[in-house]
C-alpha cells in the first residue's frame, strides 16, 4: 500500500533542495518543480479524507466510528465488572507472596500485602447474567449489548506513560494517538467539524491530570492530531467573530492568508503548509458549526433525562456523552470522553460510589441512544482506564496494577452478552485468553477496515505502525 507522507524521505528531500537551489538557480528550480509535482505531497483540502486510506480496504468495515469512553486513573475491576468472591474471602489477610515475588508493583513494592476483598456486591445481569458490580446499575442494564474483556493487560505503571500506551501503543512522545490513526487511514466524514475530538470533564471524585500528548499525531502530519473541546463555556475558543467584524470581512481575510498560504507552498514541500491551509477552512466553518453542536437545548427533554443533563454547558461527563452523540450524527470518527476520577488510592469505599454516580447512567444512555437511532451497529465504543488496581489494599485503597484489568466493548461488530477472558482467583494476573493493548488496538482496526499488519507509515526508516514490532492478534472471539 502507496503512503502519502514519509518523514524521513521529506527530511533528505529538503536538505537535497536546499544544496540545490543555493548552488545554481536554474538547476534547484527544475528539482523543485519534480518536488513539488511529487505524488507524496498532500493536496490542499485533504483533511477531509484519510491520506492513508486502503484502496481498496483490507476488510469490510463494521465500525465507521470509535467512542473511547476513558475512565482516567485506572478503574478498579473488582468494583465494576471482575467478581471474586474468594478475594473477599481473603479480606484482611496476607496476600499469597508466591503470586507476587519479583513483580512491579507501585507504591506498594516492599510493603507488606494484605488482600483486600471488593467494597460492593456484585449482581447477575440481563439474560446473559453478565455479572457486574451493583453501583452500576444501567451498564447493568445493557449488559446484553457489551462485550466484557477481563483479561486486559498493559506494560506501564504510572498515569502518564500507560495513557500513552492505551493511546498510541508506545510511551515515545513521537508516536500518533489511534484517534490520529484512526483519522489518516478513513478520514473524516464532515468538513464542518475536526475527525477526531477530546472531551475531559472532572467529576467530584478527584482530577486526574490527562496531558495533551495523549492526541497527538506524532508523526503524521498535524491535520490528524485531535483537537479538545472545552467542557464549558465556548468549546472552541474565539469561535466567534471579533466585535465590529462580520463574517464576511472575515471571509477575505480566510482567503487571503490562504494565498500566502498557497505560495508558501509552491516553495516547499512540507505537509505542515498544507495542515495550515486545510485548518485555516475548517477554522471557518467552524464558526457556523460548533455552536449549533454544542446546543444542547434542541434535545428533547426525555434525551436529557436519559443521560442525566441537568442543564446545557454544565461541563459533566453525562453532557459531553451526549455531545459525542451528536458528534458521531454530524461525521466526527474518533471521538474521546476523558473522565478524570478513578485514581482511587484511598478511600475506594467512598470514592467508587461517586465515579459510578457520574459515569454509569451517562455511559449506558449514549449506548441506548445509539441504538435507538440505528447508529450502534457502526459505532465501537470502548469503556476503560489505562491500567487497573491491585488486589491488595494500599491503605483503604489500591494501587495501580498491570498484569489485570477489565474492560467493556459494544456496537461496530462486538458480540453483546459476552464476557471473555480470566484473572486468577484472587484476581492479580490474567490468566486466560489474555488480551494486550496491541491486541486491542489489532481488533479496533480491523472492526475499522483494516488489517494492522499492513497499515503502517514509514518512520526513520521502519514501517511504523499502531500495534507496535511486537506480534498483535485480532481477537475474533469478541467479533459478532
Amino acid at each position: 500500500m502507496q503512503h502519502p507522507f514519509d518523514s524521513y524521505e521529506f527530511a533528505r528531500r529538503v536538505s537535497r533542495r536546499s544544496f540545490l537551489q543555493q548552488s545554481a538557480c536554474g538547476l534547484g528550480g527544475i528539482a523543485f518543480g519534480a518536488l513539488a509535482a511529487d505524488a507524496n505531497a498532500a493536496p490542499a483540502g485533504a483533511a477531509d479524507r484519510g491520506a492513508g486510506t486502503p484502496a481498496p480496504m483490507h476488510f469490510p468495515a463494521r465500525a465507521r466510528r470509535i467512542i473511547h469512553l476513558c475512565m482516567a486513573g485506572g478503574p478498579s475491576a473488582f468494583e465494576t465488572l471482575d467478581h471474586k468472591p474468594l478475594l473477599r474471602e481473603h479480606h484482611g489477610k496476607p496476600f499469597p507472596a508466591s503470586l507476587t515475588q519479583g513483580q512491579q508493583l507501585a507504591q506498594l513494592q516492599g510493603a507488606t500485602l494484605i488482600a483486600r476483598g471488593p467494597a460492593f456486591p456484585f449482581r447477575r445481569f440481563g439474560r446473559s447474567g453478565q455479572e457486574i458490580c451493583d453501583q452500576f446499575p444501567h451498564i447493568g442494564g445493557v449488559a446484553d449489548q457489551i462485550c466484557i474483556i477481563r483479561s486486559m493487560v498493559t506494560e506501564q505503571i504510572n498515569h502518564d506513560t500507560a495513557h500513552a500506551f492505551m493511546n498510541s501503543g508506545s510511551i515515545l512522545k513521537s508516536r500518533p494517538s489511534m484517534g490520529s490513526w484512526l483519522l489518516y487511514g478513513l478520514g473524516a466524514e464532515t468538513a464542518n467539524l475536526p475527525g477526531f475530538v477530546v472531551l475531559v470533564s472532572q467529576g467530584k471524585g478527584g482530577a486526574q491530570p490527562v496531558s495533551a500528548r495523549q492526541w497527538s499525531s506524532g508523526f503524521l502530519p498535524g491535520r490528524f492530531q485531535g483537537v479538545q473541546f472545552q467542557a464549558k463555556g465556548d468549546a472552541v475558543h474565539y469561535v466567534g467573530s471579533p466585535e465590529g467584524v462580520c463574517q464576511s470581512v472575515q471571509r477575505l481575510v480566510v482567503e487571503e492568508v490562504q494565498r500566502l498560504n498557497g505560495l508558501l507552498a509552491a516553495e516547499r514541500v512540507d505537509p505542515e503548509i498544507q495542515t495550515r491551509i486545510a485548518q485555516y477552512e475548517l477554522a471557518f466553518r467552524m464558526q457556523s458549526s460548533v455552536p449549533e453542536l454544542t446546543d444542547l437545548a434542541q434535545e428533547p427533554q426525555r434525551v436529557l433525562d436519559l443521560y442525566g443533563v441537568k442543564e446545557a454547558g454544565e461541563g459533566t461527563f453525562a453532557a459531553n456523552c451526549l455531545l459525542a452523540r451528536r458528534m458521531a450524527e454530524r461525521g466526527v470518527r474518533f471521538i474521546q470522553l476523558y473522565h478524570r476520577g478513578w485514581d482511587h488510592h484511598g478511600e475506594i469505599d467512598k470514592a467508587i460510589p461517586i465515579a459510578a454516580q457520574e459515569t454509569d447512567r451517562a455511559s449506558a444512555a449514549l449506548l441506548l441512544d445509539l441504538q435507538q437511532r440505528g447508529m450502534l451497529d457502526d459505532t465501537l465504543i470502548l469503556w476503560g482506564g489505562e491500567f487497573g488496581r491491585t488486589p491488595m489494599g494500599q491503605g483503604s485503597g489500591r494501587d495501580h496494577h498491570i498484569n489485570s484489568f477489565s474492560m467493556w466493548l459494544a456496537g461496530g461488530g462486538i458480540r453483546g452478552g459476552v464476557t471473555y477472558g480470566a484473572t486468577d482467583d484472587l484476581g492479580y494476573r490474567s490468566v486466560e485468553n489474555v488480551v494486550t493493548v496491541h491486541d486491542l488496538h489489532a481488533t479496533m482496526l480491523r472492526l475499522c477496515g483494516m488489517d494492522h499488519e499492513r497499515f503502517s507509515v514509514k518512520f526513520q526508516g521502519l514501517d511504523a505502525r499502531l500495534t507496535g514490532v511486537e506480534p498483535a492478534r485480532v481477537v475474533s472471539a469478541v467479533l459478532a
